[in-house]
Formats: C-alpha cells, sequence, structure tokens
C-alpha cells in the first residue's frame, strides 16, 4: 500500500484541523482519513477560521462540533460525552483519533486487508487495535490519568509524548507554514505507529488464535486436569486463551494454569519451555507459579531439586522454566499442578 501521507496529487476532498499547536489525536485522526476511499487524496487546512472551517469536507478536533452527518468530529465541546462504546469500551472520552477511528476503523483495516467490511477478522481488530493503541490517545488527549494512584515510573517515550515533542519550544519561533510541516512529520510518526501495530495484530497476533484454539481443545489428552495446553510453536497466545477461555464452561471450573512450547519448534531435538499463564494478559502475576524451590535454579541442581532429569532453569520469579525435553517440560507441569 502507498504512503498516505506523501505528496498526492490534487483532490477535490479537503479535511480541515486547527492550526498552531498540535497533539497526537488530530496528527494520527488526519492519518487515518487519508486511508479511506473518501478521502485518501485528500488536501489539509489549519486554521481556526470558522468562516474557513465551514466549507471544508470533513473538518477534526476543531468547531466545536460532533455530528457524523456533518462530517464534524470535534470533542472540545461543552455536553460532549461520546465513547467507544463497543466491546465494554465506555471508560473513556473519545478524542479526534477515537472518534475517526469509530467511524472510519472498520473501513481502515479492511482497506488493509484487502477485504470487506463483513470479514469477521476487521471485528476482532476493530476492538484489538482499539484497546491497544487508540484508548490510550484518547486518555491522554482527554487528561485521563493511567493509573489511579502514583505511578512506579515515568514514561515520555509513548506516541503523544513523541507528537508533543515535535511542536516548537516554547523560546521558538515558528511560521504557519513550518507548523504545518511540523503537524506533517507528527502524522506520518503516527500513522507509521498505527500501520505497524494494525500489522502485528493482523498478520501476527490474529493467526495464532487458531493454533491456541487448537490446543485448548486438546487439553484433556495432555493431562486429565485440562489445565495444561501444549503448542507446537511459540505465539502471541495470552489474549486468545483469554478470550476463549471466557465462553468455554470447563475452563472457569478449572482454568488452564500452564503452557508448553519448543524453544525451536523446526528442530526434533528442541528444548522445550514451560510457562505459568497470568492472571490477566498484562498482569505479571501468575494463577499458579512454579513451586518456589525450583526458583532460580538452573542445570543438574535443577534435575536433582524437582526430581526431572533434563531441567535447564527455572526463572527466579517461577514464571517460566525449560527441561531438555518435552517429556520433561510436561512432568513439571503435573508435577507443579499437584504442588
Amino acid at each position: 500500500m502507498s504512503n498516505p501521507i506523501a505528496k498526492r496529487m490534487k483532490s477535490t476532498k479537503v479535511i480541515g484541523t486547527h492550526s498552531g499547536t498540535f497533539h497526537c489525536d488530530e496528527a494520527l485522526a488526519v492519518f487515518m482519513l487519508r486511508m479511506t476511499d473518501e478521502y485518501k487524496d485528500a488536501d489539509l487546512v489549519r486554521t481556526r477560521d470558522p468562516a474557513k472551517l465551514e466549507p471544508l469536507d470533513i473538518v477534526v478536533d476543531v468547531g466545536g462540533v460532533y455530528s457524523p452527518e456533518k462530517q464534524r468530529y470535534d470533542h472540545h465541546q461543552r455536553g460532549f460525552e461520546e465513547v467507544f462504546g463497543s466491546g465494554g469500551f465506555d471508560k473513556i472520552k473519545l478524542s479526534s483519533a477515537g472518534l475517526v477511528y469509530k467511524h472510519f476503523g472498520k473501513e481502515i483495516i479492511a482497506n488493509r486487508l484487502k477485504t470487506n467490511i463483513e470479514d469477521e477478522r476487521v471485528e476482532i481488530l476493530w476492538h484489538t487495535l482499539y484497546s491497544e493503541m487508540i484508548e490510550s490517545v484518547d486518555g491522554i488527549d482527554n487528561g485521563v490519568n493511567i493509573s489511579s494512584t502514583p505511578l512506579a515510573y515515568t514514561n515520555r517515550t509513548d506516541l503523544s509524548s513523541r507528537v508533543r515533542r515535535l511542536n516548537p519550544n516554547w523560546n521558538e519561533e515558528c511560521s504557519d507554514s513550518q507548523y504545518d510541516e511540523k503537524f506533517a512529520q507528527a502524522s506520518q510518526i503516527t500513522g507509521e505507529e498505527f500501520l505497524s501495530q494494525l500489522d502485528y495484530f493482523a498478520f501476527a497476533w490474529l493467526p495464532a488464535r487458531d493454533i491456541v484454539k487448537q490446543a485448548m481443545e486438546k487439553r484433556f489428552e495432555i493431562d486429565p486436569s485440562g489445565q495444561v495446553v501444549v503448542f507446537d510453536k511459540s505465539c502471541p497466545w495470552k489474549d486468545h486463551l483469554f478470550s476463549l477461555e471466557s465462553t468455554d464452561s470447563k475452563a472457569s471450573e478449572k482454568p488452564i494454569l500452564y503452557v508448553l512450547y519448543p524453544e525451536q519448534p523446526d528442530q526434533p531435538s528442541s528444548k522445550w519451555r514451560i510457562q505459568c499463564v497470568p492472571e490477566s494478559s498484562d498482569s505479571f502475576k501468575n494463577r499458579k507459579s512454579l513451586p518456589e524451590p525450583w526458583c532460580g535454579v538452573r542445570d543438574e541442581k535443577l534435575s536433582e531439586v524437582s526430581g526431572i532429569p533434563g531441567g535447564t532453569f527455572v526463572h527466579a520469579s517461577g514464571f517460566t522454566g525449560g527441561n531438555a525435553t518435552y517429556q520433561g517440560t510436561l512432568e513439571m507441569a503435573k508435577k507443579a499442578l499437584a504442588f
């Protein structure tokens, strides 16, 4: 796909947003609009003059109006309470990025996948990309703290911070044309991040769902408890496991605790890994960690302590470990279940 921010042919469509200091949300909103069929070649006008905004085809992040029928997508006005809504995302008000994504996201995803909006993958990716990227842009732009408690550390590497740094410094002169050039850079950066995440979820993350589903269906063949699953290769499994578990009545009674997979799936003699299932996809707390006596122990000492030949290691925190063979890791899982 050609770069949507690259130099374009003249278009009859014009996108409007505000001039001056810019933020991540409208930079990303403009990029996303240029991934739609209607606005892929659109020009851009940056102004705060209502008279200049009024005739434009679509306006984002300025104007004080939210009206999809009129193609107006601002979120600063009093009384604005729009949220993503679908999939339970109803706690954070949308920014201009969220508004554009809510109304045009499915088309954008379908275009990138070269499919139609009815493709079931589009719906899954629409929710996932909102959760993994767009929601944070909405939250930051609307002043929503990431936590209700003090953060353990400061992070200034997020996308919104990168865009903020492209604005001129307070003691630096900048003309309108220079502002527009910097905005184009910001839109490019947000677009590259958006496409990178979309491509990952579409072409790497989503295909792993079938691997996880098949492994879950066979888990009672691995161990009668049904609490151990085996993958034939390492893949992004956590999100899919939790999603599939939510519709599996047996998993609610006996949740999956351990996953096994080969370190080098293409080699018959590959070593194997065991990994604990966390309490949630973004948690560092495990449902059931590997036994404490194994933690931080390696090789022969691990084999001795565990009573399982071929031990290679167990992480000091007990969230993962390994063995020279599949049978060894399976035995680790069975002993850990009973510990």
